[in-house]
C-alpha cells in the first residue's frame, strides 16, 4: 500500500536543531535574548505594526490578553461555537461568560449579523476566530464594535500571514493571538505570540506572564509563569525564515485540490482575503465520518474533523445555547472534513488525494 499521507506534519530542519544547540551552549535557557528577538522579528515579518509578546502557548496568550484588556467576572465575550475549545476556555478562565454566535456558511467564521443579535449590556468584547487560516469579516466586525463601544480580540491561532483587504490578521483588534503549536503553519515547538495595539495592555501582558513582575521581586499583580523559553524562541526564529515558502506551497496545493476535486464543496475564499490554509476544509454532504474512514482505509489518506462537537455542546458550556440558534454551526460540524495540503506533499500525494475523494464521492461512500 502507498505510504500514509497524514493530515498535518510539523517541519523541523537542521537549522532549527542548530538553533537549539546554540541556545543550549549559551547557558541562557529561560526567557532571554532569543525571545526578545523573536517578538520583534515576528511583528516585522507579518507587518503587524505593533508590539508582540511571546508566551508558552496560544491558550496562555489568549487568556492573558483578555485579563490585560480588563475582561473580568460578570462580563460577556461573544465567540463562535465552531472553534477549538481553547477559544472559549480562555474567556471562562477570566471569570467572564462566552456567549455563542453562529458562523457564516461562506467562510466558517463568526457571523456579523449573529454578533449584533447577541450583544447585551454585559458584552465587553467580540472574539472572532480566523478559522482554518481564512480571515473573519473584520471590516464588519470592527464597525459593530465601534458602534457598541466593544473591544475586539482576534483568535488568529491558525492564520499566520492571512489578511483581509491588505491588512494582516493580528492588526485589527485590541490584541491577537497566534498559536505556535507543532501542527500550525509555523511552530516554536510549543508557544504563542500575542500582537497588542495598546502599550498598557502590552505592559500588563508582560507582567502577567512573569509572575506579575517587571522588576524582579517587585510584583505588581497576581501573575502566572507563562514565559516562552529561549529554546522555543530559537526554533520560532528559524521557522519565520521558512513560513512564507510553506504558505505558498499550501496555497498552491489548495488550488490544485480545488481545481480537481469533485463531489465535495471546496473551501470558500472571500474577495480581498488571503487564505493561508492551515486546514483545507471541504464539506461532505452525507456521512462525513464514513467518507473519512473510507479515504484512510482505501487510499491511505488521513483527514481531520475540525470541529465535530461545537463548544456550546461541550460539558463546561452546555445549556447556554440551543442548537436551533446556531444552524450553520451545526451543519458545519456534521459536514466539514479537512484534507492534507501541508508543504511536504508531493504531486503524487495530491493526485492520490484527488483520486480518493473523487472515487468515494462518485460511489456515494
Amino acid at each position: 500500500m502507498n505510504e500514509f499521507i497524514p493530515p498535518a506534519k510539523p517541519l523541523i530542519g537542521d537549522e532549527e536543531r542548530a538553533a537549539v544547540d546554540r541556545v543550549l551552549r549559551s547557558g541562557m535557557l529561560a526567557q532571554g535574548p532569543e525571545v526578545k528577538a523573536f517578538e520583534e522579528e515576528f511583528s516585522e515579518h507579518f507587518k503587524l505594526g505593533r508590539a508582540c509578546v511571546a508566551v508558552n502557548s496560544g491558550t496562555s496568550g489568549q487568556h492573558l490578553g483578555l485579563l490585560s484588556s480588563g475582561v473580568k467576572a460578570g462580563d460577556e465575550v461573544i465567540v463562535p461555537s465552531f472553534t477549538f475549545a481553547a477559544t472559549c476556555n480562555s474567556v471562562a478562565l477570566t471569570g467572564a461568560k462566552p456567549v455563542f454566535a453562529d458562523i457564516d456558511a461562506d467562510d466558517f467564521c463568526i457571523s456579523p449579523a449573529a454578533i449584533e443579535a447577541t450583544i447585551t449590556d454585559k458584552t465587553v468584547g467580540i472574539m472572532p476566530v480566523h478559522l482554518y487560516g481564512h480571515p473573519a469579516k473584520m471590516d464588519q466586525i470592527m464597525a459593530i464594535a465601534d458602534k457598541h463601544g466593544l473591544q475586539v480580540y482576534e483568535d488568529a491561532a491558525q492564520a499566520h500571514g492571512a489578511s483581509l483587504g491588505g491588512t494582516p490578521v493580528g492588526a485589527f483588534g485590541t490584541f491577537a493571538m497566534f498559536s505556535l503549536y507543532p501542527t500550525k503553519n509555523m511552530t516554536s515547538g510549543e508557544g504563542g505570540m500575542v500582537s497588542i495595539a495598546d502599550p498598557e495592555v502590552e505592559r500588563l501582558m508582560r507582567l502577567y506572564r512573569n509572575q506579575g513582575m517587571e522588576k524582579q521581586y517587585h510584583n505588581e499583580v497576581v501573575g502566572f509563569n507563562t514565559r516562552m523559553t529561549d529554546i522555543h524562541a530559537a526554533i520560532g526564529r528559524e521557522q519565520l525564515k521558512k513560513v512564507d515558502a510553506w504558505t505558498k506551497a499550501r496555497q498552491d496545493n489548495a488550488a490544485f485540490l480545488s481545481a480537481n476535486l469533485e463531489g465535495v464543496t471546496p473551501p470558500p475564499l472571500a474577495d480581498g482575503a488571503v487564505h493561508v490554509y492551515h486546514q483545507y476544509t471541504v464539506r461532505v454532504a452525507e456521512d462525513r465520518d464514513g467518507f473519512a474512514a473510507a479515504l484512510k482505509e482505501q487510499f491511505n489518506v488521513g483527514s481531520g474533523m475540525f470541529y465535530p462537537v461545537p463548544n456550546h455542546q461541550l460539558k463546561p458550556f452546555a445549556g447556554g445555547t440551543d442548537d436551533a440558534d446556531l444552524p450553520e454551526t451545526m451543519k458545519a460540524a456534521r459536514e466539514c472534513l479537512s484534507l492534507p495540503v501541508h508543504p511536504s506533499l508531493s504531486q503524487s500525494d495530491l493526485e492520490r488525494i484527488v483520486e480518493g475523494v473523487n472515487t468515494l464521492a462518485k460511489a456515494g461512500a
